[in-house]
């Protein structure tokens, strides 16, 4: 069975949902890519961001709670998200971020260049500037995150052992992995163990792996019961084909499909454009589009190149 590869998407939980489409599309420039609803709660959007083309491995998304009721960074969760900007790319990301008012700190994850803030919802962020050169300045995709476990180094072995990430390094505050594929996506396991977290707005509920096809995810799912980490029955996501288990450092994980990707029923230009809904719940299209909240104000929004 072949080794994970990449992540294939991140998913927070968020508040205002046009908050949230600000900051991500105006601000960070990512697109979005698909706006449609959560399958066991079709009263909350589904919310996806990616590259232009909403390739596994840039795709972030978010479940807008209408509450104000914060969650509790804790273990058990993803910790900050670390987005891969093209080296050389600082500068530009500098003065965007401060045009915007967003208050950043420059340090380094992953032994890398890194600019750390919060999104709108208090949402833990950061930009790392990448080996790869380019012209253009946007964010490439994903170049990893912490998994904040309650059991550090079982976290590790999980990664390490069965899902086939490379421990590159470890010292006494973390443990340091990454994929095997191109992307090269990083995974930091803090051996701190934080008091437990709790969902909610500005956390993250859980990390995707990546499997190229149904036959590779079946695999995955045959080998998780095999090695009872408590894998979920597969659950079809319209986009892609997913199950779900929580590892022993009682962080959620799910392995997710790369196909059949977002064009299913949007062509490439106009993803992300129109509320699209499964199947299951076009039955409820004139509610829902009656209660979901606007996702942009009809001004045109601040941005410069």
């Amino acid at each position: 069975m072949e080794s994970i590869r990449r992540i294939h998407h991140i998913s927070a939980i968020v508040g205002e949902p046009k908050d949230n489409v600000r900051f991500y599309e105006t601000i960070l420039k990512l697109r979005l890519v698909k706006q449609t609803v959560n399958f066991d709660e079709p009263e909350t959007y589904h919310l996806y961001y990616g590259n232009d083309l909403a390739e596994p491995g840039t795709l972030i998304t978010f479940f807008p709670w209408s509450t104000t009721s914060r969650g509790r960074v804790g273990s058990g969760q993803v910790g900050r998200i670390a987005f891969r900007i093209p080296k050389g790319a600082m500068s530009y990301w500098n003065e965007r971020l401060t045009s915007f008012d967003i208050n950043f700190e420059i340090s380094q994850m992953f032994n890398r260049p890194t600019m750390s803030f919060e999104d709108s919802h208090g949402l833990a962020i950061a930009l790392v500037e990448g080996e790869e050169e380019s012209k253009d300045t946007r964010i490439l995709g994903f170049h990893g995150t912490a998994l904040l476990s309650s059991q550090p180094k079982d976290t590790m072995e999980t990664l390490r052992d069965d899902l086939g990430l490379q421990l590159v390094l470890e010292n006494e505050d973390s443990f340091h992995l990454e994929t095997v594929g191109p992307e090269k996506h990083h995974i930091i396991v803090p051996k701190e163990k934080l008091p437990r977290g709790r969902f909610g707005v500005g956390t993250v509920h859980h990390i995707a792996w990546s499997v190229p096809d149904d036959n590779a995810h079946r695999e995955w799912q045959t080998y998780l019961f095999e090695e009872k980490y408590g894998v979920t029955e597969i659950k079809d996501r319209q986009y892609f084909k997913a199950i779900y288990f929580v590892e022993k450092g009682n962080v959620v994980f799910e392995i997710a499909t790369d196909g059949p990707g977002f064009t299913i029923n949007e062509s490439l230009e106009e993803l992300g454009q129109n509320l699209m809904l499964p199947p299951q719940y076009e039955y409820m299209r004139e509610a829902l589009v009656k209660s979901l909240l606007p996702l942009r104000d009809e001004e045109l929004t601040h941005d410069i190149d």
